[in-house]
């Protein structure tokens, strides 16, 4: 697939108006003196020159407010309240648009309690702010109360409290407001179905979406990402391509409902339709973009679209950059991916988690834990999925003690909850350091019931161990738990031909095909000039196989003249060593990898991907072959990604 992209970006205007008062008959109501900054002295205005000087007051009152709703505008609030602790007259906009400011910002109640106390007289905006930032804040109660309080409710307080119950995930009370609100307006129905959208009741959200009288862009687009989230994709397209009017948002959420149900060439698509219109991109539609680029290994698009950004006025966006970031990381590239982070001149904790796992996926755990230091130096906060990508590091070098050590440490020093991704990690680092029994033990002793990824882990280190007690009570919990999951059958059969009981491993795979378990098909991919070339193991459909072959042939007698074996143990099937050793040849990455030494120059690295963990003949023929050909080949399998240079591997034999 190749696309030439063309973006346009702008910087969002966020407009907000301002209404002129009338000076003349109320200026007494709604402009006076501020009292809070006593070190600035007031406006002194002679009575006689009051009239004369009114157009003068408006004029400043108003350009003053201005100021502050640009400072806000752009997150600068210190600016903002600076400009209104020396304002010399006020108006009741004035004391709103600073409270915006603190409402907007978790963790500023209390000083916008203290804001909201001091005006003089409060209109429906200032009571509809101050209920807001209870909800931001978490407070739901206090906002209850509060609302409850409001002297005169407007169509605005009432879809205020309905989207803060919402955005707490309260659908029942939200409910119970919106049926007893006394005038609904488009944005109530907008914010009720999103909001069942959000908690992921699709179902009470389509029910509501046949009674509003109003079908606007806004809430068939909250349909459309209800629709995405529920792996409903066609119910998603239909709506899509009937709507009249579609906003950014709505071209967004086909596109990232695309990317999160694994179909990102469609997203892709779409996206070059999107910019075909001249539709103006932003942050969201780049990282999504760019995460379909991640998963679809296209490194060549991924750049233009770096190209892109880089033009446009989003390039200094967080988000963007991380998405960069994680991008370039996953598609092979990580000096690229570490040279866009250090040029970022904002990271937030997703950033630094971003080139954690993107030092950690490429087996670079010195790096990776040396970063996870300079964050905390730099006072940066490390969450939940900080320590994901801190123990995929130690995971990768089998680290044993050190991840043991930063497993207790998230929970004393940080204080942050083990979830099961952690104990997964945890669970998967001890069985690859083959302490198989210790794994079983931290299932047994985790706080919640253990899922199938778990005994997956286990399994699959089973296989490596050939440990057949252990991988038949790890084939028979994950069976209990998912009876139709392929993975358990197929790894409790490999550990049975490794130990080379064949009617063992043959009873195995009958089962799996009694119960019609359709094993995920191995394949690896390459993408060469924009265009990703797929192969499976004995592929007989490319077509440059000839010439594939030709090369593999070559490359098998130059390896074995070199000292290569094939590891035989690799064919799980009770098959004859010539057979074994045909089988082994024609691996689906050792396809892919012929194909990149026949089509890309020597300066080019060999970029190979793999949706199965490769195996032990592929990753030793791998090693043979980048010293043979001189060249670095790059293979990212499900496990990390492994760098071969001069006969040796960036993993140390160890993945």
């Amino acid at each position: 697939m190749h696309h030439l992209l063309q973006l346009k970006t702008s910087k969002r205007i966020v407009q907000i108006s301002f209404s002129l008062i009338p000076v003349c008959s109320q200026i007494s109501k709604h402009v006076y003196c501020s009292l809070s900054a006593p070190a600035i002295q007031p406006l002194t205005i002679h009575p006689s020159q009051f009239h004369t000087n009114l157009p003068e007051i408006n004029r400043y009152i108003v350009s003053s407010n201005k100021k502050i709703t640009s400072y806000i505008r752009c997150g600068d609030l210190n600016s903002a309240l600076l400009v209104f602790q020396t304002m010399k007259m006020k108006n009741t906009i004035s004391w709103n648009s600073i409270l915006a400011g603190f409402s907007s910002k978790p963790g500023k109640l209390r000083e916008a309690r203290q804001l909201f106390d001091e005006i003089a007289e409060p209109d429906n905006i200032s009571y509809n702010l101050m209920l807001a930032c209870y909800f931001r804040n978490g407070d739901v109660e206090a906002a209850k109360e509060f609302f409850r309080k409001i002297p005169v409710k407007d169509t605005a307080s009432w879809n205020t409290m309905i989207s803060g119950l919402s955005w707490n995930r309260m659908m029942d009370e939200a409910r119970e407001f919106f049926v007893a609100m006394p005038r609904r307006n488009a944005v109530t129905w907008n914010v009720i179905i999103s909001g069942y959208v959000e908690s992921g009741n699709l179902e009470s959200a389509l029910e509501l979406f046949a009674e509003a009288p109003m079908n606007g862009v806004v809430v068939r687009t909250s349909i459309i990402t209800g629709y995405m989230r529920s792996g409903k994709v066609e119910s998603a397209e239909k709506m899509f391509h009937e709507m009249m009017e579609r906003n950014l948002v709505t071209w967004n959420a086909m596109i990232s409902g695309y990317v999160e149900n694994g179909r990102g060439e469609d997203a892709l698509k779409l996206f070059k339709k999107m910019m075909e219109l001249e539709i103006q991109g932003n942050p969201s539609s780049m990282s999504s973009v760019l995460l379909a680029c991640s998963n679809l290994s296209m490194l060549k698009l991924g750049k233009q679209i770096h190209q892109l950004v880089f033009k446009s006025p989003i390039c200094f966006d967080t988000k963007v950059g991380t998405s960069l970031v994680s991008m370039y990381c996953k598609c092979g590239v990580l000096e690229d991916g570490y040279k866009i982070f250090m040029e970022m001149r904002l990271k937030d904790v997703v950033t630094w988690n971003a080139m954690i796992s993107g030092y950690a996926q490429h087996g670079v755990t010195l790096k990776a834990l040396d970063l996870f230091n300079e964050m905390r130096n730099q006072g940066m906060k490390p969450n939940s999925n900080t320590f994901i990508g801190v123990l995929s590091a130690c995971n990768h070098a089998g680290l044993v003690e050190l991840g043991i050590h930063y497993f207790e440490k998230m929970q004393k020093d940080y204080g942050i909850e083990v979830k099961s991704e952690h104990y997964t990690s945890m669970i998967d680092l001890l069985g690859r350091a083959g302490k198989l029994t210790g794994a079983l033990d931290l299932i047994k002793r985790m706080p919640f019931e253990p899922h199938s990824a778990m005994y997956g882990s286990l399994l699959g280190a089973c296989r490596i161990y050939k440990n057949l007690e252990i991988a038949e009570f790890a084939a028979t919990k994950l069976l209990n738990l998912e009876p139709s999951n392929p993975f358990a059958y197929v790894q409790l059969a490999n550990v049975c031909a490794a130990k080379k009981e064949w009617d063992s491993a043959r009873r195995v795979r009958r089962a799996m095909k009694d119960i019609r378990a359709i094993k995920t098909p191995g394949y690896s991919w390459i993408e060469i000039n924009s265009v990703i070339h797929e192969f499976r193991s004995g592929d007989r459909l490319h077509p440059e196989l000839k010439n594939i072959h030709r090369k593999l042939n070559e490359l098998e007698k130059k390896m074995k003249l070199a000292g290569y074996v094939p590891d035989l143990q690799s064919v799980l099937h009770d098959v004859t060593e010539d057979e074994k050793e045909r089988l082994l040849l024609l691996h689906s990455e050792k396809l892919a990898i012929a194909l990149g030494i026949i089509s890309l120059p020597l300066s080019e690295p060999i970029r190979v991907f793999k949706n199965l963990r490769v195996c032990d003949d592929c990753h030793l023929a791998t090693k043979c072959i980048s010293a043979i050909e001189d060249r670095e080949i790059i293979v990212r399998d499900t496990t990390r990604f492994h760098h071969f240079k001069n006969g040796k591997c960036s993993c140390g034999d160890y993945w």
